[in-house]
């Protein structure tokens, strides 16, 4: 008890806003993982196509960059805690109203895509920016650590959660109505907005300013932030198939979606708490490890899969990418905003043109690595795609760490 207490004295410890934001971010940690896991897995289940879940995903990162450009027009007139607010209240209502369609073609499909898109964009860009304003080089493994750690206990808890109500109302009958699964599902999406709704008031104790320089859309950078836009693409690569290659995979080979919490129930307790552990002891000088150690257990995780294709494959793969994805952003957003702080201060420019040019810089890997799955679900088969594409680009992400080591290099000399 002793140990808790003295961890939230150094939360308590740490700026106003950063404990708010962080507050938000916690509760908006229940949020995500319906969004990632169980919008797949349910996409999957009315259309059985593993090819119609990378359109989606696809077209919810076209919706990504258009509203990520709307969001910089929008800051010369609106807070930066009203856009966000709006992110994330849009990202529960796209997922009630995808959830009311009676059926999913490819139209409606990509049109709930750019729907969920547009609250992504709302939500990442003015996450990305309130984070940058609130933290400093010094306190981001702190912050960004504990975040993790929040996002690392919610993907265990909510989608336990979560399979275990659809599970427990599909089939039965409760005050005359009769749910089915695709019922359930709804009733997780009204659940999931109040949470989103509570997340915004808590956001409204916050004090945050917008950028102070209203310019904002760029095409030349320093040479430093063309290497950060190339990581950026790295990481985009491998995310769009860490939101749907699971559920499918798990769909296909272990079961139906209550499996999905227990599998990634099993390792992420102990990441979630390795990680708030290396947000506290880590200096920035110790980022490239734990980028290399997150990247090497994806790729091993990748193998697997890729080799047994199997239930037994599946479980480790998952198990893998639950204790990368916390390892990597809790190196990869520090770096990132590192590189920020430096460019900005030299280029002289807000730092929302930075936040908005990474998000391309995501779309392009992102894309990239959905087409890759796509081509090879249409030309060869769904099989190969979901055993071989995760190879490929987990053996192309490995890049992400020599070019990590010079980025940090870089920042370094440019800002003694």
């Amino acid at each position: 008890m002793e140990k808790l207490t003295n961890e939230f004295r150094v939360f308590r410890s740490q700026p106003h806003n950063m404990q708010v934001l962080l507050g938000v971010n916690m509760l908006y940690a229940l949020v995500l993982p319906v969004v990632e896991v169980f919008v797949g897995a349910y996409i999957m289940r009315n259309t059985n196509d593993p090819a119609m879940v990378a359109l989606y995903q696809l077209a919810m990162y076209v919706g990504i960059i258009l509203t990520s450009v709307c969001n910089g027009v929008l800051l010369k007139f609106v807070k930066v805690n009203i856009l966000y607010t709006i992110g994330i209240l849009l990202s529960a209502v796209s997922m009630v109203v995808m959830m009311s369609l009676s059926s999913l073609d490819l139209l409606q499909l990509c049109i709930a895509g750019c729907a969920m898109g547009a609250a992504s964009g709302f939500f990442w860009t003015n996450r990305y920016l309130l984070s940058l304003n609130v933290t400093e080089d010094d306190n981001r493994n702190y912050y960004f650590g504990l975040e993790s750690f929040a996002f690392t206990i919610a993907n265990i808890v909510v989608p336990l959660g979560v399979g275990a109500l659809i599970a427990g109302l599909s089939g039965h009958q409760i005050l005359g109505i009769t749910f089915d699964v695709n019922l359930s599902y709804r009733v997780v999406t009204i659940i999931t907005l109040c949470i989103a709704i509570i997340a915004c008031y808590v956001l409204s104790f916050g004090r945050f300013e917008n950028p102070h320089q209203k310019g904002f859309l760029y095409i030349k950078f320093h040479t430093l932030w063309y290497k950060m836009l190339s990581l950026a693409g790295l990481k985009g690569l491998v995310q769009g198939f860490l939101v749907t290659a699971p559920a499918i995979l798990i769909l296909k080979l272990v079961g139906n979606e209550g499996s999905l919490g227990v599998i990634q129930g099993v390792s992420g307790a102990i990441t979630a708490i390795l990680v708030y552990v290396l947000g506290r002891v880590t200096k920035p000088k110790h980022r490239t490890i734990v980028f290399g150690a997150g990247l090497t257990i994806f790729l091993v995780g990748s193998v697997v899969n890729g080799i047994m294709f199997s239930a037994t494959g599946v479980v480790i793969f998952v198990l893998c990418k639950v204790i990368f994805q916390p390892l990597h952003d809790l190196a990869y957003f520090p770096i990132m905003m590192r590189v920020i702080d430096v460019v900005s201060k030299i280029e002289k420019r807000n730092e929302y043109a930075y936040i908005l040019s990474h998000e391309f810089g995501l779309f392009i890997g992102r894309a990239s690595g959905l087409i890759l799955f796509i081509v090879l679900a249409f030309w060869v088969s769904e099989d190969f795609a979901l055993k071989y594409a995760l190879v490929i680009v987990a053996l192309i992400q490995m890049l992400s760490l020599p070019l990590s080591k010079h980025i940090i290099k870089e920042c370094n000399r440019l800002d003694a």
